[in-house]
């Protein structure tokens, strides 16, 4: 799909701005942006005085015809179509099902305005340009693999926005967190936005309520390897949860830290992780145009097959040199 052919703004500068400098002349004349998104067009090159291009500090004398190409907002451009590869679990007409890879941002934002999971669903179905977000309906984080649901239809999208909202949409994500975690249970504490790091979320009470619940699978020498349910789909929330609780995810780089509570922290045998190690497992809901429940799993990606692995085989290493067989 071809990007719109950029806007071109001319104008003429009249004599009651003569000797004032360009950018102050044109924030009275284009007041729709400020002097400092002007001034940076104009080290961009993006404005032009009688043909040339205006450089900073320069001055107007009345009478000069001005070039200017306003440079749009990210978000303007963010939604096209890209040929990205995508791991298609399951399709049909109301639903796509992916298995999202780490590394992946799932919708163009701050930062990350290309190269999404958004742009690449406008690629494989042309029609999603017509749905609000392109379908997506809940969200994974950049470094977090796995399943997710995108509707292809407004209908389809409905029906799962209001099973997400009644929780019959169920969701359990494999967690390596720190530390040894004694046995299941679960987290019921509101979710929101941190009270001074803005970019990072929190329990905090003003929060939206939040609940996970969390089963232990296998435990190694300083971390333990969890199955983690959401009740509710808050940002971050499995990441804050178990920060919450002293055991945050193993290679989470904003919610990894020493909470205060931690009960152990991550020892030498452990190796390092570039991720948080969580993957979305499994997926189940009601398809929004069949009376019938499905559900979807998805198998370990490599790098945290691999971590387990190693981790195992540490744990059994060890194991051997306490008790060695008999001869």
């Amino acid at each position: 799909m071809p990007e719109p052919a950029e806007t071109i703004i001319e104008l003429t500068i009249p004599s009651n701005h003569a000797g004032a400098r360009l950018d102050q002349a044109l924030a009275q004349l284009l007041p729709d942006w400020s002097r400092s998104r002007l001034q940076t067009w104009i080290r961009e090159k993006r404005i032009r005085v009688d043909g040339t291009e205006a450089v900073p500090k320069q001055k107007v004398w009345s009478g000069e015809k001005i070039e200017v190409k306003p440079a749009r907002h990210p978000i303007e451009t963010g939604f096209v179509p890209e040929a990205i590869s995508l791991d298609i679990v399951y399709e049909d007409e109301a639903l796509i099902v992916i298995n999202k890879p780490a590394g992946l941002v799932v919708h163009p934002g701050s930062g990350n305005w290309r190269g999404t999971m958004l742009n690449a669903l406008l690629h494989h179905a042309a029609q999603l340009s017509a749905i609000p977000r392109a379908g997506i309906v809940h969200r994974l984080d950049k470094d977090t693999s796995g399943l997710l649901v995108v509707a292809k239809t407004l209908e389809a999208q409905t029906s799962l926005v209001r099973q997400l909202q009644k929780h019959t949409v169920k969701r359990d994500y494999l967690a390596l967190v720190l530390g040894r975690v004694p046995a299941g249970g679960w987290v019921d504490a509101p979710v929101g936005r941190h009270p001074v790091q803005r970019t990072k979320m929190a329990v905090v009470a003003s929060g939206k309520e939040a609940r996970t619940h969390y089963e232990v699978l296998e435990k190694f020498d300083d971390c333990t390897l969890l199955r983690c349910s959401l009740e509710t789909g808050r940002t971050h929330q499995i990441r804050v949860h178990m920060h919450s609780i002293g055991h945050p995810l193993l290679g989470d780089a904003v919610y990894g830290g020493k909470p205060k509570r931690i009960i152990q922290n991550a020892g030498p045998s452990l190796p390092g992780f570039p991720r948080q190690a969580l993957h979305a497992q499994r997926l189940e809901l009601s398809h929004p145009q069949r009376d019938v429940r499905m559900a979807w799993e998805a198998a370990l990606p490599e790098d945290m097959n691999r971590l387990l692995l190693m981790l195992r085989e540490n744990r059994d290493r060890k194991l051997h040199s306490i008790h060695p067989a008999k001869a």
